[in-house]
This record gives structure tokens, C-alpha cells and sequence, in this order.
């Protein structure tokens, strides 16, 4: 009985908002969803699009989460946890228990997420004109490459870690989950680290193509360069040297310009901080609407939980006007309490571009020497008259810090990092992987479990 209860509890969890409030206020005990009832009509389905997003917008995922306890994950002694919350302490100590809350408050609504993008795609023939149809088509696959993204890096082996053809990824659900009846059928088996990387391509390729060069409301939705940013993550990620410099291109239009401060992109001195000219994707927050966990971990007017090392601070030049956005052992980049948090920025772009360009040995767009300028000039650096491997790795650590990059970058870098214990680990460690959650092993007897955490 109680695996029943916790059954139908994960379930539910994983269906998500499919629509908004009823008119009345009418309550039917049922077990599933009505399919014929929930998306009637062309603006239900753009009404339950703008739910994906509100999905992504959760503290639990890009609202903060999986930025942070992948950053403390991968952390080398740069920043330390201080506060009382014993799952993120566990994450950074890199001892977590299978039964971690923040792992699986991560996990729970990263597949809330993508059960509101597939409801969305299956009621596309609801909408009512074909250039409405592929724009949604194309944010409703966006939204879900992401969220299958994070996970396949957070919850299983690095693409360059043994074989991504054989190594467990996690399970891809591709249509809607609408009833509990047959609670067997729900329980999947993973797919292999190669199955989701390819579906993870076949969605943003696909909504490269089908969304446009501008979105329904600026920047506030995904567009045809948000796919491409993120398309070049996936690549550098798998090695894909070449593809990663040509996605970045993509990316990189005149519709997007560098912020001329580094710290007004990221500090107002003000509760908000909107998107700036340099911002391809934003996740969006305001005192009505969701919340920025960025801000409570990091900002000393806050939780403050997070601290700055030395270490940290010793990377940089001392003339690096990234410096300006700290305050003694703390960062003010996420200071503004609902300040947007900037997933996909023009300098990001900048980077892939010339780490991409550099590692092929091509020169698409720029060379990665003027790449590597463009973003230093901005922060008062002086050119470089040449460029290395780790002189791009660097700038990109810096200019990216506490934004969520480093474990992807430590791994697909083979880079190892120390415990407190003063341990060693190498990039392939199992302690450098997340536990499929316990409360999904205990509903899914299909689930496997990570090794290190049986």
C-alpha cells in the first residue's frame, strides 16, 4: 500500500499543470485527465505553452537549483556551502545520500517540466494557424531538450566518460502522462547517455527551424537563436568541436549586443534586474511570479549561504572588472531578489565560438583570438596577442562563474577536483554523478541505480 501511495504521489508530480483554473470551482475525484476537456481550443494549448515555461521558472530547476548544486558539485575549493541545509552540504562535499531532497526536488520537477511540453505537443493540431503551430511546436522542444539535458548530465556518465552507447542516461517519456491506471506502463527502464543526447539534438534542431528570429514577447520566450545557443552547448559537451563553433554562429546576430558593464548585466542595485541587449534566453521573475533561489543562496542580503575562496579570487587579473561584483566573500550577481536569471548570454556564444573554433582549427564567424578580445575588453583587460587552449578555458570559467558550467565543463575536460578530505577525484568519479533518487527507486523497480549508491 505505501508503494502505491508514494506511486500515484510521483505520478501526479509528473503530470504537472496542463491547465488553467477551472471557471468553477468544481472538483471531480479522478485518476486521470480527460483529454477531450483540458486543451479545447488554440489558446488552451498556447495557454498550457506558457505553463512549460512557468515549469522551468521553478526554484527547482533553472529558477536556481540546477545552476547552484551542479556548481557545488564540481567545486575545487572555490566556494563553500555555509549553510544548514544538509543536502546542499552533501552535494558539496561530494558525499550524497541516496535520499538527497534537493536531488530529487531537481529531478521531480525537471520531468514536471517536460510532461507540460509533451501535453503541449500532442494537442498541436489544436492550433489554428501553421505559423502558430511550428512556433510553439518549436519552444514546447526547446523547453524539453533543456530539461532532458541537465538531467542526462546531472544523473548519469559524462558523454566522454566510457561509453555513452552503453551507459544508463535516464528514461525518455515523449507523450504525456494522463491517467494512473496502468502504473506498470509508467515505469521505465533509462535509456542509454546516447539515446537522450540524440533526442535532446532532434528537439533543438527542430526548434531551430520551426520558431523564429523573434519570439511572441522579445526575449522573455524561446527563439530560433536560443536553440542554436543552446544546440552548441550540447555539441561542446560531446566534443563537436566544429559543430559547436557553427551553433554558436547562429547565435550570434546583430540582434544581440554585449552589455557594455559585466556588472550591469547582472547587478541593478534594485528588487529587478530585466533582460538586457545581450541576453538570447532569460528565465523571467517578478514579486508575482516565481522564484529566484540564485538570490537566496548567494546574496548576503539573503540566506548568504554560499562563499567565495580565495581561490576563486586568485584566477583573476587584478585589473578584471568582474571583481566588481563582489563584496567581500560574496557575490552580487544574483544581488536583485526577482532579477531575471540570464540562461543563454551573448558572451557565452563568444566563448563556444572560439573554444570551438580553436579546438577544430577552423575560424567560423572570427577567429577565437577575437572572440577571447571582445569578451576581455569589456571587463577593462588588454588584448591578447595570442591564444591557447587554457587561456579560453580560463576566460570561460571567469566570465561564466556560478552561472551553472562548471561540472559540465570539469568533465568534458577530464579535470579532477578535491574533496574536504583532501580526496581526489577524478572526472569519471561516481561521487561526481547524482543518485537516481531514492523515491523513484522505490516506486520503479526498472529504475537502475548509479553505481557508488546501492
Amino acid at each position: 500500500m505505501k508503494k502505491t501511495v508514494h506511486a500515484l504521489a510521483a505520478v501526479l508530480l509528473l503530470m504537472g499543470t496542463l491547465t488553467g483554473c477551472d471557471k468553477k470551482l468544481e472538483i471531480e475525484p479522478q485518476n486521470n485527465v480527460i483529454a477531450d476537456k483540458a486543451l479545447l481550443t488554440s489558446s488552451d494549448v498556447e495557454a498550457a505553452l506558457v505553463g512549460c515555461y512557468t515549469g522551468i521558472q521553478n526554484a527547482q530547476v533553472y529558477g536556481g537549483y540546477i545552476q547552484l548544486m551542479s556548481d557545488l558539485l564540481a567545486d575545487n575549493g572555490e566556494i563553500t556551502f555555509v549553510g544548514t541545509f544538509i543536502p546542499p552540504n552533501q552535494i558539496n562535499r561530494k558525499a550524497i545520500q541516496k535520499d538527497n531532497g534537493f536531488v530529487s526536488t531537481i529531478w521531480v520537477n525537471a520531468y514536471n517540466a517536460i510532461n507540460r511540453a509533451n501535453n503541449v505537443l500532442a494537442n498541436l493540431d489544436k492550433l489554428d494557424t501553421p505559423i502558430k503551430k511550428a512556433r510553439v511546436e518549436g519552444e514546447a522542444r526547446f523547453i524539453r531538450a533543456a530539461m532532458y539535458f541537465e538531467l542526462v548530465r546531472l544523473y548519469a556518465k559524462d558523454w566522454g566518460d566510457g561509453s555513452p552507447t552503453a551507459n544508463p542516461g535516464v528514461p525518455l517519456v515523449l507523450t504525456p502522462t494522463l491517467s494512473l491506471d496502468n502504473l506498470p506502463a509508467l515505469q521505465v527502464k533509462r535509456n542509454t547517455v546516447a539515446e537522450v543526447y540524440t533526442q535532446v539534438l532532434t528537439d533543438l534542431t527542430a526548434a531551430e527551424t520551426k520558431m523564429t528570429a523573434n519570439s511572441t514577447a522579445g526575449n522573455f520566450f524561446a527563439n530560433t537563436y536560443a536553440a542554436a545557443g543552446f544546440l552548441s552547448r550540447v555539441y561542446l559537451q560531446q566534443g563537436r568541436f566544429a559543430d559547436a563553433a557553427a551553433a554558436a554562429n547562429r547565435a550570434i546576430v546583430p540582434k544581440y549586443v554585449l552589455n557594455s558593464s559585466y556588472v550591469d548585466e547582472f547587478y541593478s542595485g534594485a528588487d529587478l534586474l530585466p533582460n538586457s541587449s545581450e541576453d538570447i534566453f532569460a528565465i523571467q521573475f517578478t514579486a508575482q511570479s516565481g522564484t529566484n533561489d540564485l538570490n537566496t543562496f548567494y546574496s548576503a542580503d539573503q540566506r548568504g549561504d554560499i562563499n567565495i575562496e580565495d581561490a576563486h579570487f586568485d584566477l583573476y587579473d587584478p585589473a578584471d572588472k568582474r571583481l566588481d561584483l563582489f563584496s567581500g566573500s560574496s557575490s552580487n550577481k544574483y544581488d536583485s531578489q526577482y532579477g531575471n536569471i540570464k540562461l543563454l548570454r551573448l558572451a557565452e556564444m563568444y566563448l563556444t565560438r572560439a573554444e570551438g573554433n580553436f579546438r577544430a582549427g577552423t575560424n567560423v564567424g572570427a577567429t577565437p583570438l577575437a572572440d577571447i578580445n571582445r569578451v576581455r575588453a569589456r571587463v577593462g583587460l588588454a588584448p591578447r596577442t595570442a591564444v591557447t587552449k587554457d587561456d579560453i578555458l580560463l576566460e570561460r570559467k571567469l566570465e561564466l562563474a556560478f552561472e551553472g558550467f562548471r561540472l559540465g565543463d570539469l568533465k568534458r575536460n577530464k579535470e579532477s577536483v578535491t574533496d574536504p578530505n583532501g580526496v581526489v577525484l577524478p572526472f569519471s568519479s561516481p561521487r561526481l554523478v547524482f543518485p537516481i533518487p531514492l523515491r523513484e527507486i522505490n516506486v520503479n523497480p526498472n529504475l537502475t541505480q548509479n553505481p557508488g549508491y546501492n
